[in-house]
């Protein structure tokens, strides 16, 4: 696994996730580099939970990673593409959005075999999440 894309320490993800969702929460802008490393990790979990090469899941501007049992992919993109913003992906990770609603509010792209990836998700741990918090 790339240096960039191993988990974080879990207490620093704690606490970037905890200032994420209050960010979030208050209407206002999470910090980049909190987003930054949210996403590193997440997506290091995710690459842990779904090795393969047959999904790549685009998060820009921090990462992308080729993730999902399958078909092996060599040249080119992937059969399968999944992009979404930091944020969004962050608020799926934390199951603080579902897939379907990011699907359906535009706020995530998925095209192609094995791109409904919420059967690997949450990602971040729920016991940080406040109860009742996830949306529908």
């Amino acid at each position: 696994m790339p240096a960039r894309l191993r988990p974080a320490d879990p207490s620093d993800a704690a606490a970037a996730l905890a200032r994420v969702l209050h960010a979030h929460d208050a209407g206002e802008r999470p910090s980049a580099e909190d987003l930054r490393l949210l996403v590193r990790h997440s997506l290091a979990l995710l690459l842990a939970r779904a090795p393969g090469r047959s999904v790549e899941v685009r998060v820009p501007p921090y990462a992308a990673i080729q993730c999902v049992p399958g078909p092996r992919h060599t040249r080119g993109t992937p059969p399968g593409v999944v992009e979404t913003d930091p944020l969004t992906w962050v608020l799926l990770a934390a199951e603080r959005m579902t897939w379907a609603t990011a699907r359906e509010s535009g706020a995530l792209a998925a095209s192609g075999e094995r791109t409904d990836l919420s059967v690997y998700l949450p990602l971040l741990p729920s016991a940080q999440v406040a109860p009742g918090d996830a949306t529908e």
